[in-house]
């Protein structure tokens, strides 16, 4: 049996870390409701904003990050639509496990109960990184439950990540130091962190974050994600949009777009100029404008579904 503080470290840890939690969901710029929604896999911290009677857009963050990271996007992203921002079961956050996640499917099976939990019959699905790979994991399981799919510097997915990045990559989770930890985000982040001012002060926020977190939970295994095959691509039958940085650190930008041209033309692509693997701190307002018009597109019956006119 779990003890009380689980997934904490210790019921310390515990405390420690949601008062940072709450000190920075404080600075949500829009009205919202918390919901924790208990499912088999254990319970899934929600964060709702936005109209109650928009569309519901579902929002899956990145590896080691949380709900919290959508901030720069959110009240764009929640002007129309009834935004559902997660908190991963298998990650930081308020979100609680029961059990060890193993596989790929531990991911799609969570995600399948909890949008039956919230009752979201039909429903969009925007995700980040990590969050953007468990995301086309479920597309392929459950195409009937999605409206449109937005895949936003997904990790892996599209390519293999570089070589660089798998060294840097093992320090960084297998290697739990500070000073290695700094190193490997502000390195990712480089883009951000050049701009200087308010971008580079959010690299740091993540950094402290980061290292708190590492403090305060358990370790946990890391599934690592995986490469869609061509066949998988090409049967991925929401409509779909793949936004990615031209400076992208996990692979090749203009390969990844070059691919899905080839095996499969019907995914939207979006390549962001001066931006990395960071576009939701270093431009937040272009993503939020990429979405949007995307998901805008397939609002009315008979609208143009994206092709390759868009690249």
């Amino acid at each position: 049996m779990n003890p009380p503080h689980h997934p904490f470290r210790s019921e310390e840890a515990r405390a420690r870390y949601l008062r940072w939690y709450e000190q920075r969901a404080s600075r949500w710029p829009v009205p919202s409701e918390d919901r924790v929604v208990d499912t088999p896999a254990g319970e899934t911290f929600v964060r709702i904003s936005g109209l109650r009677s928009g569309r519901p857009l579902l929002l899956l963050p990145g590896d080691n990050e949380t709900s919290l990271s959508w901030a720069p996007l959110i009240e764009r992203l929640s002007a129309e639509h009834r935004t559902y921002a997660v908190d991963q079961i298998f990650d930081y956050g308020r979100s609680v496990y029961r059990e060890p996640f193993s596989e790929p499917h531990d991911f799609v099976r969570w995600l399948s109960e909890l949008v039956d939990a919230l009752e979201l019959e039909e429903f969009d699905l925007a995700a980040y990184s990590y969050g953007a790979w468990i995301a086309s994991q479920y597309a392929l399981a459950h195409p009937d439950r999605l409206r449109r799919l937005a895949l936003l510097a997904p990790a892996s997915t599209v390519l293999r990540p570089r070589v660089g990045l798998l060294i840097r990559a093992m320090l960084y989770y297998f290697v739990p130091l500070e000073f290695v930890t700094r190193r490997y985000l502000r390195w990712y982040s480089a883009n951000a962190v050049r701009r200087g001012g308010a971008t580079n002060a959010l690299v740091d926020e993540q950094i402290e974050e980061t290292l708190l977190s590492r403090r305060s939970f358990k370790r946990h295994k890391f599934i690592a994600p995986t490469v869609l095959t061509d066949a998988k691509w090409a049967r991925l039958a929401p409509p779909t949009l793949f936004v990615v940085g031209e400076d992208e650190a996990t692979y090749s930008a203009t390969r990844a777009v070059r691919r899905l041209a080839a095996v499969a033309p019907t995914v939207q692509t979006a390549l962001i100029p001066r931006v990395g693997h960071d576009l939701l701190i270093t431009e937040p307002d272009r993503v939020a404008r990429e979405v949007l018009a995307f998901l805008e597109a397939g609002a009315d019956e008979g609208a143009a579904e994206p092709g390759a006119a868009s690249r």
